[in-house]
């Protein structure tokens, strides 16, 4: 069986979903999608050795709907014959194209693949298809669904994490954010306003663990704590006021893309790849818990055939606070491998994009320091996650 190499990663930066119309607002998801095809044909693929596009998109509706990895793959001038599709397993979609476009790949059925990710949430917002689990009373008891601050709260309730941990996360997420270099991976591209963004946004680096502590709860009036203490026997005795909107991530638009391949096409072609994809898996907790990452993350390192005390980065989508602390903890991780260079909490979680992103980041991050090997991973609503292993090349 071929190795899945990593021949190249590319993504837009994340910009924050604004009132007033963000940064990249204008730009309908199959655009934002093509500005990291074409940027990926310019640094060096040959558009007639796609085999695929396969991209995570988590609100598949609207101008998001209708397979928009075909229309952003014509829109970016690749020939006809590449196909394009769309995978969705919410938050982790877009991680779990870049897992099924590596099977494709390791199963010899394709030799090259572009995967990744893209969402739009300024012009198709969250829960703009409108599921059966948050909109219909009888399939979201039956599902356990809650909205996510009810799932982080919950979850920090079982693990006995407590709100000034995880203040001290979202503030360590604005610092690191905000001190970030530059992304390799990041295609700069003109904003609404006109100029060039380059950068992901919306870290706050004058944040402070007093102005963090003066917020007020998201969820602790939620009425569906109701189905979180049924399912998940948490109390309404305990503190439920543990996130805030400093410990939650940001909404956010952007795309992100990986060419994966097998060691056949590189050597023909004369590629050098970046690295590997070497073990994956999804998981799942009984829904709201938002600890899917911990089995996931088991199971991944488990096929890679590595053990936790081998990796040199982990990037946790920081969905909520509560998740990144978590896995660290039950993985037993030091604290200057996770997420080394901020998250979500600062810059935004894009959804269906953030599974590319983190890929594209963790590649990023250990080409400057000499390779090893990196964790990636993803939670969603319902109890779902995915975890991605690979190896990075010096």
């Amino acid at each position: 069986m071929t190795d899945a190499l990593i021949i190249d990663t590319a993504r837009t930066p994340r910009a924050r979903v604004r009132r007033e119309g963000g940064s990249l607002a204008h730009l309908p998801s199959a655009d934002l999608l093509a500005v990291v095809l074409r940027a990926l044909v310019d640094r060096g693929l040959t558009p007639e050795d796609v085999d695929d596009v396969i991209i995570g998109v988590s609100t598949a509706v609207g101008e998001q709907g209708g397979d928009v990895a075909r229309v952003a793959a014509m829109a970016a001038g690749l020939p006809d014959r590449v196909p394009g599709g769309v995978v969705s397993r919410l938050c982790c979609s877009g991680l779990d194209a870049v897992v099924s476009g590596a099977a494709r790949v390791r199963a010899g059925m394709a030799q090259l693949i572009v995967a990744g990710g893209v969402e739009s949430m300024s012009r198709v917002p969250m829960l703009a298809d409108r599921p059966a689990f948050a909109f219909d009373a009888e399939v979201g008891d039956a599902t356990g669904f809650t909205p996510l601050g009810v799932a982080a709260d919950a979850t920090a309730m079982r693990a006995g994490i407590e709100r000034p941990e995880l203040d001290a996360w979202g503030l360590r997420s604005q610092q690191r954010s905000a001190a970030a270099p530059a992304w390799e991976s990041i295609v700069p591209l003109l904003s609404a306003s006109g100029t060039m963004l380059a950068h992901d946004e919306g870290a706050r680096p004058d944040t402070t663990l007093e102005s963090l502590a003066a917020l007020p709860p998201l969820s602790a009036d939620d009425p569906l704590w109701s189905r979180a203490d049924a399912r998940l026997c948490t109390s309404a005795d305990e503190d439920r006021g543990r996130h805030t909107i400093g410990t939650a991530p940001g909404l956010a638009d952007a795309a992100a893309g990986i060419v994966i391949a097998s060691e056949a096409w590189a050597s023909d072609h004369g590629r050098e790849a970046r690295g590997r994809i070497i073990g994956a898996a999804q998981a799942a907790v009984r829904s709201p818990g938002l600890d899917a990452t911990v089995p996931a993350c088991h199971a991944a390192l488990a096929q890679a055939g590595i053990a936790a005390s081998e990796l040199a980065l982990v990037e946790v989508n920081e969905s909520f606070a509560v998740t990144p602390i978590l896995l660290r903890k039950e993985l037993g991780l030091a604290d200057e491998i996770v997420n080394p260079c901020g998250g979500a909490i600062a810059v935004g979680h894009p959804l269906g994009a953030s599974g590319g992103i983190l890929i594209a980041n963790a590649v990023d991050q250990l080409r400057r320091t000499g390779g090893g090997y990196a964790l990636v991973t993803v939670p969603a609503a319902l109890g779902l996650a995915t975890a991605v292993v690979i190896e990075v090349f010096a």
